[in-house]
C-alpha cells in the first residue's frame, strides 16, 4: 500500500523569469520502501523534498501521505501532522547547539508532551542502537560529524514517524562514516519497516536503497529497482547517471563500491 502518492505535481517559481522547478511529476512510495531520488544539480530534487515535507506548496497537483493531503490541513493540524508523521535528516545535521545530544534526540517527544518515563525508554533504546550512550551529555560542537549525523537520525526516529525524509544525509561525511550512516538507515528501514525517501547525488549512497527515481528538469526521467546483487544495482545506477549528464556526475567509470 502506498504511503506517499505524488500526482501530476508542478511547482512554478514566479519572478523576472518564470522557473518551472517540477513539471507534472507523478510517483508513489510503498510503505516500508527505501527510495533514493537522484538527478543533476537544479533538477528539482530539493524542491520535491520541500513539498513532501510541506515546507513549500505545489503550484498544482496533489501530495497524499497515508491518504491525507497535508497541504489542505489547517496550520495547527499541519504542525501536528509533521511532528507525528515525518522525521528529517539533513546534510548539515541541524542540531541545536545549545542542547546536549540527549536533549536534541528527545526534542520531538518534548514538543509532543510525552511522559518522562516514555522519553527515557525510547531514548535508551535509540541511543544503544546508534552507539550514542557515551556522548549523551556532550553538545554538538564536541562530537564528530558521524556522531552528529547519528544524533540527527536518533531525533528523526524517536517519535516513530511514518516517513523519514533525508536530504543528502552523507554530504558532509567521509566515506567510512557515510557507509556507517547508510548501513544504519538501511537497518532501520528493514527492521522497523520505516519508509525513507532520500535525496542524494552519490551513486554509492543510492545503491543502499530499494529503488532509485531519476528526475531531470523537474520531470520523471527513469527508475530502477534493486536486484539481489548490490554491485549490479550500483552499475545500473551509474549507467543511468551517465545518460542523465548534468556536469556533477563527472567520470563515473573509476567509481567502485567500498
Amino acid at each position: 500500500m502506498p504511503i506517499l502518492e505524488i500526482d501530476n505535481m508542478t511547482k512554478v517559481y514566479e519572478g523576472k523569469v518564470t522557473h518551472r522547478a517540477i513539471n507534472q511529476l507523478s510517483f508513489t512510495v510503498e510503505e516500508g520502501e527505501f527510495l533514493a531520488i537522484m538527478g543533476p544539480s537544479g533538477s528539482g530534487k530539493t524542491t520535491l523534498l520541500n513539498m513532501i515535507s510541506t515546507v513549500d506548496e505545489p503550484t498544482s497537483g496533489t501530495i497524499l501521505m497515508k491518504g491525507v493531503d497535508p497541504h489542505q490541513l489547517p496550520e495547527n493540524e499541519l504542525a501536528y501532522f509533521r511532528r507525528r508523521e515525518l522525521g528529517f535528516v539533513f546534510q548539515n545535521f541541524n542540531l541545536l547547539q545549545t542542547l546536549t545530544v540527549e536533549e536534541n534526540i528527545v526534542l520531538p517527544l518534548t514538543l509532543d508532551n510525552q511522559s518522562v518515563d516514555e522519553m527515557e525508554k525510547r531514548l535508551t533504546m535509540i541511543t544503544e542502537r546508534l552507539s550514542l550512550t557515551q556522548i549523551l551529555h556532550k553538545r554538538p560542537n564536541e562530537i564528530s560529524g558521524g556522531q552528529a549525523q547519528r544524533t540527527a537520525i536518533g531525533r528523526a526516529l524517536i517519535h516513530r514517524p511514518s516517513l523519514i525524509l533525508a536530504d543528502e544525509p552523507t554530504g558532509n561525511l567521509d566515506s567510512n562514516t557515510s557507509k556507517d550512516v547508510l548501513e544504519l538507515l538501511m537497518q532501520v528501514n528493514q527492521e522497523q519497516k520505516t519508509t525513507i525517501v532520500m535525496v542524494t547525488h552519490d551513486p554509492i549512497a543510492a545503491s543502499y536503497c530499494d529503488r532509485v527515481l531519476f528526475i531531470k528538469d523537474g520531470e520523471f526521467f527513469n527508475e530502477i529497482h534493486k536486484d539481489d546483487r548490490r554491485q549490479m544495482f550500483f552499475q545500473r545506477i551509474l549507467n543511468v547517471l551517465s545518460l542523465l549528464g548534468g556536469g556533477q556526475v563527472g567520470d563515473l567509470s573509476t567509481i567502485r563500491l567500498p
